[in-house]
């Protein structure tokens, strides 16, 4: 049975610091960014509705998350101590529940616009 992979962007900001880079680093210092996250699913296309899953499904999966990351200092979320792109990608793919028939693909944190980190499934 073949498979449609679909990817719903979604937004979230929030300040860190990274706690384990060397001294004088950039990063060890509180910084904010702008962050676009991509949830990628996929599926079987059903037939009667022509999708994979609803994108208004994807973003209410999302919604919690968003609640929990969404203008907070991420290092004070539980799990979060060291907020990289490659750990929030993890904490957010270990935490979202997709819409029933289908799966989760990857995660991405597109940290800036020429940064990201992308944790596959």
């Amino acid at each position: 049975m073949a498979t449609t992979v679909i990817e719903k962007d979604l937004r979230c900001e929030s300040a860190h610091r990274l706690p384990n880079v060397p001294e004088g680093h950039k990063c060890a210092r509180i910084h904010g960014h702008s962050s676009r996250v991509t949830i990628r699913v996929a599926g079987p296309v059903r037939p009667r509705l022509g999708w994979v899953v609803d994108f208004a499904d994807i973003a209410e999966a999302w919604a919690p998350l968003h609640d929990l990351l969404d203008h907070r200092y991420l290092n004070e979320v539980e799990g979060l101590d060291n907020p990289t792109s490659e750990n929030l990608a993890r904490f957010i793919a270990e935490r979202l529940v997709v819409p029933d028939a289908s799966r989760l693909v990857s995660v991405t944190v597109h940290e800036t616009c020429t940064s990201r980190c992308i944790y596959e499934l």
